[in-house]
């Protein structure tokens, strides 16, 4: 597993730069980083926590008819838990600032397990919910919808303003 973690950090450091005309910041990013994750089938708060001590993020992805408070609206569901590692996370948030990486697509690759090189599933995905820890910041774990082509989302996208001062001359 550590194999396949390093070489996962080695990718995340070196991203290649794309051949195409430069594009928008966060199309940009998205095309950097693909989140690399293998399943994991136990759930609890103890398996949480070891899995946080290794330097790992729980996460899940399902579709975002499971959030629809109707019941009658919500369709079978693609729900997969899954295991991400923290430095990947991180270098993703430090390239794409929080509030639009709530509102930018990434690839995803759920590989078979660690040194895996089978791919189990992969898409788009777009990250809906960051849990952290009210003291210490931390990521406790990670809320992602698939976001399949043609697939209608809602989504939140911050706005950003600029806010001009007005200058008195004395």
């Amino acid at each position: 597993m550590a194999k396949w973690w390093r070489s996962l950090r080695t990718a995340i450091q070196s991203p290649q730069q794309p051949l195409s005309p430069p594009q928008p910041f966060h199309s940009q990013s998205s095309s950097y980083h693909t989140i690399q994750a293998i399943p994991r089938e136990v759930v609890g708060s103890r398996v949480s926590a070891r899995e946080r001590e290794q330097g790992r993020i729980p996460a899940v992805v399902f579709s975002q008819s499971l959030l629809d408070i109707n019941p009658s609206n919500r369709y079978n569901s693609r729900k997969r838990l899954l295991t991400t590692e923290k430095k990947q996370i991180q270098a993703i948030l430090k390239s794409v600032e929080i509030p639009f990486f709530c509102s930018t697509t990434f690839p995803l690759q759920i590989r078979a397990g660690s040194g895996s090189s089978a791919l189990l599933e992969s898409g788009t995905v777009l990250p809906i919910k960051i849990h952290r820890d009210e003291k210490t910041g931390k990521i406790l774990n990670l809320v992602f919808a698939w976001a399949d082509e043609g697939t209608e989302m809602k989504v939140d996208v911050p706005g950003c303003f600029q806010r001009r001062r007005k200058l008195s001359r004395s």
